[in-house]
């Protein structure tokens, strides 16, 4: 029963205010539930939601509105030729999103099996982190198929990979690293930032999981941290219950600009795939380039399986945005190079509007020693391109200009 407004004190009238009107027009923007606790009509609701017997909201650690239609948007592109779509869940940071899945499915005594080429965030927490808790990881050439197969053992839960490898590009084949893992009883979990969804989309090809440092394509803004991870709701359910036990979970306002990003995110990408095209064919002629690591180039080892996984549109096959440029004279060369770009960025992360370099031995892999390098295929001098929205010719004088000051 309503409590008359004249019996309660001037504070409680400042706390108890009336809620905020119901409309009966849908909102083009996404609402923000900028709240971190939901009231209850009664004791039994509280518990009937805390306890999921009923669907509904109780504290946003666990579940918010805003955060739960980002995943959904998700789940729906990366579901979009499947049956049925799939479920999702949004992390902090796609660091939180990988290491989400690897306590839900690789406990203490478990193997896992991934790839040498890694982005240098997961190759720590599997080597230095989830190794004190009692898994063990076999890091192989993903492409070498037979390598591959040969590193899983019954114990191995997870084969984990990247749809293109960060920062080799390499191109994972996951219709037959799906096979692989099932034959054995892993899930075949797939990091495809570098590949969103209107490039490749894992579950399509087999993958059980999928995940992102939504961080990267998805926000593509480079103002956001976020993660988030797709698959079928049996999966994605044990997911969510590490993820509410760990705490990991997306604010509402970081939930809100990531769905934001989905509604550009072919526009963009179209854009920087094309423009990756062109300044990979450009560098790779370059005098003081030793090699171009770029799919889109016929030269690529993974460039007819790309050919046949990736997405193509009205511009050709979207080959993705990351361009590696190794030139000659080791690591300081590649040092040097990056200091010297003007227009191109030197900053962290990628998938954004601004085009950015990244010395790669030195930021991005710097948790990995030259062994550790040399066996994951990078360089010393390598130096990764994250394409933006910049015109093509402006971004190619930039790196020649710098490569001229290399003096080759």
């Amino acid at each position: 029963m309503e409590i008359a407004r004249r019996q309660l004190g001037e504070n409680t009238r400042a706390v108890h205010l009336p809620p905020p009107p119901e409309s009966a027009q849908r909102p083009l923007g996404t609402p923000i539930y900028r709240t971190a606790a939901f009231a209850f009509s009664g004791a039994e609701e509280y518990a009937a939601v805390l306890n999921d017997q009923v669907p509904g909201y109780s504290y946003s650690r666990i579940d918010n509105p805003t955060v739960d239609a980002f995943a959904r948007a998700v789940a729906a592109l990366e579901g979009a030729n499947l049956s049925r779509w799939p479920a999702a869940q949004a992390f902090a940071s796609g660091m939180a999103a990988i290491s989400g899945v690897f306590w839900t499915f690789a406990r203490a005594g478990a193997h896992v099996v991934a790839s040498t080429a890694l982005y240098g965030g997961t190759y720590s927490l599997l080597r230095n982190v989830l190794s004190r808790f009692g898994v063990e990881t076999s890091f192989v050439n993903i492409s070498d198929l037979d390598a591959v197969r040969a590193a899983m053992r019954p114990a191995t839960r997870v084969l984990y990979t990247e749809a293109i490898a960060n920062p080799t590009t390499a191109v994972a084949d996951l219709g037959r690293l799906a096979d692989i893992a099932h034959e054995t009883g892993a899930l075949l979990v797939v990091d495809s930032t570098l590949a969103p969804p209107v490039i490749c989309r894992p579950l399509e090809h087999g993958a059980d999981l999928v995940l992102h440092s939504a961080t990267k394509y998805i926000g593509g803004h480079s103002d956001v941290t976020g993660g988030v991870v797709t698959g079928p709701i049996e999966l994605v359910s044990q997911l969510r219950a590490t993820r509410i036990d760990t705490g990991g979970s997306l604010s509402p306002d970081d939930a809100f600009l990531l769905r934001r990003g989905l509604e550009t995110l072919p526009v963009r990408v179209r854009r920087q795939c094309a423009t990756a095209s062109v300044f990979a064919a450009t560098l790779a002629r370059h005098p003081a380039v030793a090699y171009v690591d770029y799919p889109g180039l016929p030269t690529h080892p993974g460039h007819e399986l790309a050919r046949r996984q990736f997405d193509a549109g009205p511009e050709g096959v979207r080959f993705g945005a990351i361009v590696t440029i190794t030139p000659y004279g080791g690591r300081d060369a590649g040092l040097a190079f990056v200091t010297r770009l003007r227009l191109a960025a030197p900053a962290t992360s990628l998938g954004g509007t601004h085009t950015k370099a990244s010395h790669v031995a030195s930021t991005t892999h710097r948790q990995l020693d030259d062994r550790a390098l040399s066996a994951a295929g990078i360089d010393p001098g390598a130096v990764r391109f994250s394409i933006g929205l910049e015109d093509a010719e402006d971004l190619i004088s930039d790196a020649f200009v710098a490569l001229e000051a290399l003096g080759r």
